[in-house]
């Protein structure tokens, strides 16, 4: 199986959750993807999560209810030890869909909503790093 070549930077889309041409930066740094989150409440054995931002794009307001979900520690970028929630969700790349964990994180602050992390990238994708939305053009032609 060959891998695609995907850039550092891409536009995509998580049709579980509702957010469609989400700004993604590709990091082979990190291990984990990272979504958005705005909000997290855990009850009754289930997680609700508020993806929402009024700084990144196509962040409307979506709240989603997930029974299967557990927690992980990540090492940010800062290198604090931070235990997080973490969904099973779809991606989709080529207009193709993947699954993919994601863990919850506040990314305000941050340029991307989304970091698409190793354990995903694996045995699927090479980055080019001079490259960007390789995957949202080639869903344009």
């Amino acid at each position: 199986m060959s891998k695609k070549i995907i850039g550092r930077a891409d536009i995509i889309s998580f049709p579980k959750l509702s957010l469609f041409d989400i700004n993604v930066k590709v990091d082979t740094g990190a291990y984990t993807s990272a979504i958005h989150c705005s909000e997290i409440i855990e009850e009754n054995g289930s997680l609700r999560c508020t993806f929402h931002s009024d700084v990144h794009k196509n962040f409307g307001k979506t709240e989603i209810v997930f029974d299967d979900y557990s927690r992980t520690n990540v090492k940010s970028s800062n290198g604090f030890k931070e235990n997080r929630y973490k969904i099973k969700s779809d991606v989709i790349f080529f207009g193709k869909t993947y699954k993919i964990n994601l863990t919850l994180s506040t990314r305000d602050d941050m340029r991307f909503p989304v970091l698409i992390g190793r354990q995903f990238l694996k045995r699927k994708f090479l980055v080019d790093v001079d490259l960007e939305n390789v995957s949202y053009n080639y869903k344009k032609q």
